[in-house]
């Protein structure tokens, strides 16, 4: 699911002030998916947003994008 990796690294871009520090990775099993997310130390802030709303709305985009496939996603921000 490559586009669920770009969809989360289209998302970080666009929120962070660095977009060339965002680094995703996805370890895809079976039924689930995990994707990694990274950012620059500076951008954390951005990305989990005012009492993790930012990191919250991002997780639900991926569930219903994963959704579409008819596998599970989890989003984690690594630091």
């Amino acid at each position: 699911m490559a586009d669920m990796k770009n969809l989360v690294t289209f998302i970080a871009q666009a929120l962070v002030d660095k977009p060339d520090e965002v680094s995703v990775t996805e370890v895809e099993g079976e039924a689930t998916s995990v994707i990694e997310l990274r950012v620059a130390k500076d951008d954390m802030g951005k990305v989990i947003g005012k009492m993790g709303r930012t990191a919250k709305a991002i997780r639900t985009v991926v569930n219903a994008a994963a959704t579409k496939h008819k596998k599970r996603a989890v989003l984690e921000i690594v630091e």
